[in-house]
């Protein structure tokens, strides 16, 4: 094995594109979640996302001639990651966007660095400094003003805002715990974009399964904006960006890598004020500002990455 390097900077122009490029795809994927939803049953919606996104990725694999099988023992690290991230992450979020606007979904995902940094202390031993403590406690005021304004603001009762954001909550608990097994060494000893491609085949298998039992053979939308939606879900919204994204969280570290938690609420609270009618004033101006300072500088308490060791050749 190599010894080890000291991590890359984020500000290095290829990588600050990469972390751009992802951070304004992501950004646009809210929206066309919200669509998705709107006459589909979530899960059909998700097993044909990943369809494409499982194609791609192996498609992309083959491009860059990079294994397209697992090695010994890969086979559980890409069920934790399918039923993880591409399973019950993205079925909570689906789900909550039928409750909630996407943009305060969006919102809400930028706090899924406090349970990165929890489990990571918890499982990987890292170290949570107290401007991560500061920051974070910042950040959640600022999700209270925002949801306060959406309670007073919305035709939604109490008790569906409440709901949305406890299915918004399962969702970045769900995407914590397969960040933290992408980071475990045995995931990471696996071919990168093939554990991505049979993760995926893993997502299709568990959203259809969950979709024929709650919903019933498959259906889908005629409309012509529901089958590009899954074209730009399945190939921008994943084969592009989820390897760009381990791809710097393994060159720059979690901690920068995650400052796209900051961007991409921005770009979906943008989105959702053109397209989903969501009206701005003191109230969710305040609570958006607040817990984007609150990222900031919880994440400046966990930018600086530790040495990374560099990939042992095959």
């Amino acid at each position: 094995m190599s010894p080890s390097t000291e991590a890359e900077s984020l500000f290095t122009p290829r990588n600050f594109a990469a972390f751009l490029l992802v951070s304004l795809i992501w950004g646009g994927t809210w929206l066309v979640i919200r669509d998705q939803i709107a006459s589909i049953p979530a899960n059909w919606s998700i097993a044909y996302r990943f369809v494409v996104a499982a194609a791609g990725m192996f498609a992309l694999a083959a491009l860059r001639r990079e294994p397209l099988m697992l090695t010994r023992g890969g086979l559980r690290w890409a069920l934790l990651l399918g039923l993880f991230q591409f399973t019950l992450n993205f079925a909570f979020v689906y789900q909550a966007e039928a409750h909630i606007t996407s943009g305060l979904v969006a919102v809400m995902f930028a706090l899924l660095v406090v349970p990165n940094a929890v489990l990571g202390r918890i499982l990987l031993r890292q170290p949570i400094t107290g401007a991560f403590v500061l920051g974070s406690g910042i950040a959640a005021v600022g999700v209270a003003l925002l949801f306060a304004h959406e309670w007073r603001s919305s035709p939604a009762t109490l008790a569906e805002v409440l709901l949305g954001a406890g299915l918004a909550l399962c969702g970045i608990l769900s995407a914590s715990a397969a960040n933290i097994t992408q980071a475990m060494d045995g995931a990471k000893r696996q071919p990168f974009l093939a554990l991505l491609a049979w993760s995926m085949v893993v997502g299709v298998v568990l959203n259809a399964s969950l979709a024929l039992v709650t919903a019933g053979p498959p259906q889908f939308d005629p409309r012509p904006s529901y089958a590009l939606g899954v074209l730009y879900l399945g190939l921008a919204g994943s084969v592009v960006t989820f390897p760009l994204y381990y791809g710097l969280v393994r060159k720059v570290g979690a901690g920068q890598a995650a400052y796209s938690s900051v961007i991409v609420p921005v770009v979906a609270m943008a989105l959702s004020t053109l397209f989903e009618g969501f009206v701005w004033g003191p109230l969710p101006a305040a609570g958006a500002a607040i817990t984007l300072v609150g990222m900031v500088v919880a994440m400046r308490g966990r930018a600086n990455a530790p040495p990374r060791r560099a990939t042992p050749e095959p």
